[in-house]
């Protein structure tokens, strides 16, 4: 299947590792070419490395709390690529814990990153975008059902899959597509982290598989295929909903 991606251009945030990575590699393995930020400037530059270069990828140290952020990725694409198609908005998980513990410092640094800079980024990456554009946005599981032990994704995701909505509706008629999407457990950086803190990271994963249909964790790839399939003009007609990439984890209809 020939997803349209040849010489079609995407920026993706928080992109030099994990979900976002994944999915720049499946896109350029496709023909498309990639902007990626990240705030550490060595990694991004060992990602654009990894993904062959200026000819198929370019990077930029950046942070999604930076209001300047989104203004400067989709000056980069214009400039070295001469246009641009879409996004994937990815932010780095928050700090662990339950709601009721979480500091209001915690709670306000992870709103200015995880849902503000996201919705900064979405609002200015579509007023850019061309008709047949498309913004994914990386989310979570949590969105649709609380993770124990996440209580600021819980509390913000739900509210970010509230605006992409209202968001998709605003840009349908200029035929700009925004779409959520939602990893279970995958096997990134982050879920290492998280089974790791349990104290026992292999009894941790064994009872995360348990609960997973699949039986057993993703792999980031699986993710980045679902991504780029959904950011392609393959996915036309897709737009305002969110989408589960979890191996049946999440058990509403």
């Amino acid at each position: 299947m020939d997803l349209g991606l040849t010489d079609r251009v995407y920026v993706l945030t928080g992109a030099s590792r994990g979900l976002g990575y994944a999915t720049a590699q499946c896109l350029v393995a496709d023909g498309a070419r990639v902007v990626l930020s990240a705030r550490d400037p060595d990694a991004v530059a060992a990602a654009v490395q990894r993904l062959g270069g200026p000819e198929h990828a370019v990077g930029l140290t950046a942070d999604l709390a930076d209001p300047e952020t989104p203004g400067q990725l989709v000056a980069a694409a214009r400039q070295h690529f001469g246009r641009l198609d879409g996004a994937l908005i990815s932010v780095g998980g928050p700090p662990a814990g339950n709601a009721a513990a979480i500091t209001d410092e915690q709670w306000r640094l992870s709103f200015e990153t995880v849902f503000l800079g996201t919705i900064r980024a979405v609002r200015t990456i579509a007023g850019a975008l061309p008709e047949g554009g498309a913004i994914g946005l990386v989310l979570s599981t949590s969105a649709r059902g609380p993770v124990p032990g996440l209580g600021i994704s819980n509390g913000l995701r739900p509210g970010l899959v509230g605006a992409a909505k209202d968001i998709a509706d605003d840009y349908g008629p200029r035929g700009v597509r925004v779409v959520g999407l939602l990893p279970g457990r995958i096997l990134t950086d982050r879920n290492r982290e998280l089974f790791a803190a349990t104290g026992d990271p292999e009894r941790a994963r064994a009872e995360a598989e348990a609960g997973i249909p699949l039986r057993r964790i993703g792999d980031p790839a699986e993710f980045g295929r679902v991504a780029a399939f959904v950011l392609s003009p393959a996915a036309s007609y897709l737009t305002g909903l969110t989408l589960p990439v979890d191996g049946g984890a999440l058990r509403g209809l």
